[in-house]
């Protein structure tokens, strides 16, 4: 079973979801509050699991409506992903991968783990 990891940062607080092995597979941005922190782990709960995937590596890619996961690549040519909410924000992002496999695997680790995680602070 995943968990979100609360923790203060110099700017703010944020999140991260880990996956039952210990490893980050999604970060939050630094919210000013821990009441907003809590709304977005809510809000990757709520949203994560019904939302669909925009690989948006490949052309003439299909649009896909919020919520969903947006699969792309970065400046160094690694996959990541970030998921939208329902009114179009970003509420989590993936660290980079390799490969676009291992990126969809992230994906669908952060379905199953986001709905029932624990939430825990550091």
């Amino acid at each position: 079973m995943g968990k979100f990891v609360v923790k203060e940062v110099k700017t703010g607080i944020k999140f991260n979801l880990k996956a039952s092995n210990g490893e980050i597979i999604a970060t939050s941005e630094v919210y000013k509050s821990e009441r907003s922190c809590m709304n977005g782990i809510e809000s990757v709960m709520k949203n994560a699991p019904v939302a669909a995937v925009e690989d948006q590596t490949v052309e003439d890619f299909a649009k896909e409506t919020n919520p969903k996961f947006e699969v792309y690549t970065d400046k160094a040519g690694e996959f990541r992903f970030r998921l939208k909410a329902k009114n179009g924000q970003i509420i989590a992002v993936s660290e980079g991968y390799k490969s676009k496999k291992s990126c969809l695997n992230g994906i669908e680790s952060v379905k199953k783990n986001a709905v029932d995680a624990k939430i825990e602070k550091e």
